[in-house]
């Protein structure tokens, strides 16, 4: 008799080229602020939307596209004033992506300061914009509400069907127009919720070795 086959999630490994990142007028006038580096009015910008929407992708892409010229991205949460000189030295392009995860107020306020006056570009992502930041320290949020701000917007349904398309292609998983058709027009209108949609279909593929149907898309939205 043959072996049980087992349902394993071994995970999944995100495309983050910049060919896999869909350009669409939700995110047209962030990823053009991009493209115009470094010919910007100012040595900062900050890029903001809500989870899910393409941030890190987009920040990653970006610094894979300029890795030549010296560009340095990490996470907000885990900066310190202490790290900062160094991160300026090391950088000609500096991407801080969930802004929303920053400990220490200080590090960033240096690094904005420290960023201009050594010429080095810095990109911020964040959920909001710089205005709605919970802030606590004044002259942080002054200098950030004094930078570009670009948004990333909620996707229409071609964009939500191709986000969804993206994300069945990331976990390897081929589903058929029907499938992706009924998520949109019954699912929350929003890239995490896509995001999550994806990631409960395919746990409920293996649980129930089963293959992606609108049949189990319903099962899974009901719950």
């Amino acid at each position: 008799m043959a072996d049980a086959q087992l349902p394993l999630d071994l995970g999944h490994r995100p495309a983050l080229g910049r060919d896999d990142f869909l350009v669409a007028p939700c995110n047209a006038q962030a990823v053009a602020w991009l493209d115009r580096w470094p010919a910007w009015p100012s040595h900062g910008l900050v890029l903001f939307g809500p989870p899910g929407c393409g941030k890190s992708h987009l920040l990653a892409a970006f610094a894979a596209a300029h890795a030549a010229t010296g560009t340095l991205l990490r996470p907000a949460a885990g900066l310190t004033a202490a790290a900062v000189p160094d991160l300026v030295a090391a950088a000609r392009l500096l991407l801080i992506d969930d802004l929303d995860g920053l400990e220490d107020e200080t590090a960033l306020f240096h690094l904005h300061n420290l960023a201009r006056e050594a010429g080095c570009s810095l990109v911020l992502a964040a959920s909001q914009p710089p205005a709605h930041l919970p802030l606590r320290l004044p002259d942080l949020a002054s200098r950030l509400r004094a930078l570009p701000a670009v948004g990333i917007g909620a996707p229409d349904d071609a964009v939500l069907a191709a986000v969804i398309v993206k994300q069945f292609a990331d976990r390897q998983l081929a589903v058929g127009e029907g499938v992706v058709s009924y998520l949109v027009g019954r699912m929350e209108r929003s890239f995490a919720a896509a995001r999550a949609v994806v990631e409960a279909l395919d746990r409920a593929s293996l649980a129930e070795r089963r293959a992606v149907t609108v049949r189990l898309a319903r099962a899974v939205l009901e719950r």
